[in-house]
């Protein structure tokens, strides 16, 4: 079992570093998808990312229950989490514990059989937000970035398409 945290900027190119990764795995691979469309422009995105992975992805969209949905879909493909910034702060506006989830992300981690795959923003390389909710977003980040970076296997971050590696 291997677990593969990538991490980088916006647009940095992760999200297709983290598909060429997963479908070097054996098997069917699973999309596990954090992102809601709550406006025209973010079902575009959406649309954008379905239409380069293609049609050969078991999708699973959890905005939410990430641990569960890892559990329930282990034994098969490796699974691709797309991304865990995005999870956060869906946990963070739903009021979840997100310390909690994240750590429990972080135990999960360690017990799966099949693959993991998951991308993460690095949100912590810009100015210091001027307001608190921004800052706290940051913070929290760095928090669950350093936690999952820590069970993993290995960390990639991306830079204009090209992966570092940093374990």
């Amino acid at each position: 079992m291997a677990v593969i945290l990538i991490t980088g900027g916006a647009r940095s190119g992760k999200s297709t570093r983290a598909e060429t990764r997963t479908r070097a795995f054996p098997g069917q691979p699973v999309y596990v998808a954090t992102a809601e469309a709550f406006d025209a422009e973010m079902d575009a995105r959406i649309a954008r990312h379905r239409a380069r992975r293609g049609t050969d992805w078991i999708e699973r969209e959890v905005p939410l229950d990430l641990v569960p949905a890892l559990i329930a879909s282990d034994g098969g493909g490796a699974r691709l989490v797309d991304c865990l910034t995005m999870w956060l702060s869906n946990l963070m506006h739903a009021e979840r514990d997100w310390e909690h989830e994240v750590n429990a992300l972080a135990a999960t981690l360690r017990n799966l059989e099949s693959p993991v795959v998951l991308v993460t923003n690095e949100v912590g390389l810009g100015i210091v937000p001027d307001n608190a909710l921004a800052r706290s977003f940051r913070d929290a980040a760095g928090i669950m970035n350093q936690t999952i970076a820590d069970v993993a296997d290995e960390v990639e971050f991306i830079v204009a398409g090209l992966p570092m590696k940093l374990k």
